[in-house]
């Protein structure tokens, strides 16, 4: 299980890229945009893991706006694609469910983030 949430962001980040990849695997003509949020912000979700395992609090903070950021376009275009494919685009199916994983990725990521950016800095201070 993952102990820390500066791994829980190296997984996301992680994850982020490998999405965008495959969206745009799936349809490399028009999925370039997946291949750039993925991998754009897969990479600084890894970069802001790695700061935050160093010990530089703010990256927690950072990583609480860039997931919040990210949660609320993954709704809208989640939102967007079940849409499209309920109405009886089927095309659209893989698209919705790909961008609907991210969006509870970050679901799932946002609150050990939030945990973290609250505790303490030294432990032995909160006594």
């Amino acid at each position: 299980m993952l102990k820390n949430a500066s791994t829980w962001i190296k997984v996301y980040g992680i994850y982020l890229i490998v999405a965008g990849l495959a969206g745009w695997l799936s349809n490399p003509e028009k999925a370039r945009t997946a291949l750039i949020m993925g991998g754009s912000f897969g990479a600084l979700s890894l970069l802001l893991g790695f700061i935050a395992a160093s010990g530089r609090r703010w990256a927690y903070g950072v990583m609480v706006g860039l997931a919040a950021m990210l949660g609320t376009v993954f709704a809208i275009r989640s939102f967007i694609s079940w849409r499209a494919y309920l109405a009886g685009d089927d095309s659209k199916l893989f698209a919705a469910c790909l961008i609907s994983s991210m969006l509870v990725a970050t679901l799932v990521l946002l609150p050990k983030v939030v945990c973290a950016l609250r505790k303490p800095a030294n432990p032995a201070a909160a006594v």
